[in-house]
């Protein structure tokens, strides 16, 4: 059977799972950390979780996290998640991180995926509350219409960059190659290396020909540190 790629994330996981993926992409949430979790699937599900059930915990959490690491997303794979996503709140809330992360020229392609008004953040009380505290500063002119204060920003609520490198070896594998398909396909490798190149690809989210090329890559270096069988 020819090999069918797909860039969509699986269904958002219950409640406990996906707190233990949020503690394992260096989230601070009370649970045992799930240290292989693919970083964009857990980014994508707590924005689903944030924005659409309004779970402003979450959000915050999260939020507070891209602050620290967006330099690490695959950026590419982020934007054409987002890009399919049906909701239109989930949406316009990474419109609005790219807007407040405008530096990081790989996330500009976000503010494509949203092009109607602007989302207020609360359910209810949205304007009144800006009106008495004003905006959060990180999306004023954005598609989020968020109030001050209602997305705590504490950067003790996640992991700093080296304590994360040490967690995350896929988020290790970013820092040392970069955010790359090629840093996915390599972690995966490292912990199953015997894996056929499509499976690969499939948990990588990546092309054919990128797996083949990592693992062909990665079995290279595996011959060339085994002894010599003389």
């Amino acid at each position: 059977m020819a090999f069918s790629r797909t860039t969509t994330p699986a269904p958002r996981p219950d409640g406990p799972t996906l707190t233990a993926n949020m503690a394992g992409i260096g989230m601070n949430f009370a649970a045992a950390p799930n240290q292989t979790v693919n970083i964009e699937d857990t980014l994508i599900h707590a924005s689903e979780l944030g924005m659409d059930d309004n779970d402003l915990r979450v959000l915050s959490v999260l939020t507070t996290w891209l602050g620290v690491h967006h330099a690490y997303v695959n950026a590419d794979r982020l934007v054409r998640v987002v890009s399919e996503h049906p909701s239109q709140r989930v949406r316009a809330y990474w419109s609005a991180i790219a807007a407040w992360l405008v530096k990081d020229r790989r996330l500009a392609r976000l503010t494509a995926n949203y092009k109607g008004p602007a989302i207020e953040l609360l359910p209810v009380g949205t304007q009144f509350q800006i009106a008495r505290r004003g905006e959060d500063e990180r999306f004023a002119g954005s598609t989020l219409r968020a109030p001050a204060g209602a997305l705590r920003d504490r950067l003790a609520d996640v992991l700093s960059p080296e304590s994360l490198a040490r967690l995350h070896a896929g988020y290790a594998h970013r820092v040392r190659i970069g955010p790359s398909w090629r840093a996915d396909v390599w972690t995966i490798l490292e912990r199953e290396p015997d894996l056929r190149v499509s499976e690969v690809a499939r948990r990588a989210y990546c092309s054919f020909a990128t797996a083949w090329q990592v693992t062909h890559d990665f079995r290279l270096l595996q011959q060339a540190h085994e002894p010599d069988a003389r």
